[in-house]
């Protein structure tokens, strides 16, 4: 059986600190715990790693390589068993959400893998990403393209080694 473990982000190192990006970050951090490296796989326009591991389990690793909103295109193509990583406004900072058919309530990435799948029966996991004061609140659009503070990397990087932990502790050297 193969796993299909999916972060969604953009292309490009303009976006790579972006809060839209941190289905990438943790993907990437997966990749790096196992010792694994990216390879181009043209045909489904995506960046992906196989982890093969005890009991005839493999674990796919993928970042679609397309922009955010056209992410159903390139999943289409991948799917298996599926957990979609993605960032989620209606979650704040520091929490996260791992649920079965359950995203938010506005996600063009997740419209975009509704529509090209006909289904939501996959899991979300839900990575909170927003901090925005309750004065000053600007646009979720524009707010998800910007890059992450210093101190809302310190904290992400702990939500993504627990979600890590959850998804993969029995998998993860000691």
């Amino acid at each position: 059986m193969t796993k299909l473990l999916v972060g969604l982000g953009n292309p490009g190192q303009k976006y790579s600190n972006t809060r839209h990006n941190v289905g990438f970050m943790v993907v990437d951090k997966l990749a790096n715990i196992w010792n694994l490296s990216w390879k181009m796989d043209k045909k489904s326009q995506t960046l992906k790693t196989l982890k093969v591991t005890k009991d005839s389990e493999n674990i796919l690793l993928a970042k679609p390589q397309t922009f955010m909103n056209e992410s159903g295109k390139t999943i289409r193509k991948l799917v298996n068993n599926l957990y979609v990583i993605h960032d989620d406004l209606d979650i704040k900072l520091g929490n996260y959400k791992i649920q079965f058919g359950k995203g938010p309530k506005d996600h063009k990435g997740l419209i975009s893998i509704y529509d090209k799948l006909g289904s939501r029966d996959f899991w979300h996991v839900r990575v909170g990403v927003d901090n925005r004061a309750l004065d000053n609140r600007i646009s979720g659009e524009e707010y998800v393209l910007q890059d992450f503070t210093q101190k809302e990397l310190e904290v992400i990087s702990q939500v993504i080694d627990k979600i890590v932990r959850e998804l993969y502790g029995s998998f993860l050297p000691s």
